[in-house]
């Protein structure tokens, strides 16, 4: 990353001497000169005004490698809720350049999935704002209450709405087009996520018998979503059994404990999902940096229980861990971690 050579190449396109380009900055034409030779950089508030004289993007005159500038796009949406819409538009053009030009074809569509995945989740947060607040002057009004539906997902009546069948039917295909050998069971886990949400509990115990002959599948997925699809099925006291086997036969297993706090949440059994979820999270001490799905799980059952405190409380561990275990300090997660806690307390 050469930004003085980069300088002096813009310079000559700009058709500007190191004088001319100085008197625009209101610096010294000696204070260029070192900035072209190495000897020093350019004062971080120089930046926009160069980037303004030369045409380019701040980025540009870093004259950043191509990975650089995908790290570069994928810290920036962690740190920016949302993105100015000219720093989105130069991201979406660098990256469908590297969709037809670059080497990075699956890295770059994948950025660009992203990209607008963050776009929409921020306009769907304002889209939210609105709507409840129009909901609360108006409750009688239709339009606002689909707008809401729609912005957080919750539950529609609607089948016709609800179900899922297009992207069952996608991951049917992404199964039968899988070139990979030995094959990924991936596909195949959201495939029966989608069927047991809509109850197709057939078509999901026969792909859970060709996932459990995968090479790559992990056994404590078999009795996970065998109890699933009998709770599906209503059969309760089935679902139940299959459960507490799998737990009684590997009890220490931190992916299996988290997936039967998961399904006691499910039920409504929350002091037990609340013990799995603690169980599941404790396994996972000594691999560090934790994930904290598990904390948040707690959290969101204690605020559904009416314990403010309590819930406030499991936030200000998630915190802990992202600060202290992961590093963060100015991303997203850690902002909107704040908020949750102020926003419990007011409750409290």
């Amino acid at each position: 990353m050469d930004i003085g050579n980069k300088i002096r190449k813009l310079r000559f396109r700009a058709s500007l001497t190191q004088e001319q380009l100085a008197d625009r900055l209101g610096i010294s034409a000696q204070a260029v000169s070192k900035w072209e030779n190495a000897v020093a950089m350019p004062d971080i508030s120089l930046l926009p005004e160069l980037s303004e004289i030369f045409g380019v993007s701040i980025d540009e005159l870093f004259d950043l490698t191509t990975d650089q500038k995908f790290r570069r796009i994928e810290n920036r949406m962690d740190i920016q809720e949302e993105l100015e819409p000219d720093v989105f538009q130069e991201y979406e053009g660098f990256l469908k350049e590297q969709l037809t030009q670059g080497k990075e074809h699956q890295r770059a569509a994948g950025l660009l999935a992203h990209l607008y995945h963050h776009r929409m989740e921020a306009y769907a947060k304002k889209a939210s704002r609105y709507a409840r607040e129009n909901i609360l002057n108006g409750p009688e009004r239709k339009e606002c209450q689909w707008l809401l539906q729609k912005a957080e997902g919750s539950a529609a009546w609607d089948w016709n709405i609800a179900n899922h069948s297009r992207i069952i039917d996608f991951y049917k295909e992404v199964i039968e087009k899988d070139p990979g050998e030995p094959k990924t069971p991936l596909p195949y886990y959201y495939l029966i996520d989608n069927l047991i949400s809509d109850h197709r509990t057939e078509e999901a115990a026969d792909y859970l018998e060709r996932v459990r002959r995968l090479p790559a599948c992990r056994p404590f997925k078999i009795p996970v979503y065998s109890a699933a699809i009998a709770l599906a099925e209503y059969d309760e006291a089935k679902a139940d059994a299959i459960m507490e086997k799998a737990l009684a036969d590997d009890p220490h297993e931190a992916d299996l404990l988290f997936e039967a706090a998961q399904y006691y949440a499910r039920k409504c059994e929350y002091k037990k999902a609340i013990g799995y979820y603690e169980a599941s999270y404790a396994q996972e001490t000594d691999r560090k940096p934790r994930y904290t799905d598990a904390l948040e799980g707690i959290a969101q059952i204690y605020e559904i229980m009416g314990e403010y405190q309590k819930a406030a409380d499991t936030q200000k561990r998630i915190l802990d861990a992202l600060k202290n275990e992961w590093g963060f300090s100015e991303e997203t997660v850690v902002r909107e971690t704040e908020a949750e806690i102020n926003r419990l307390m007011q409750k409290v």
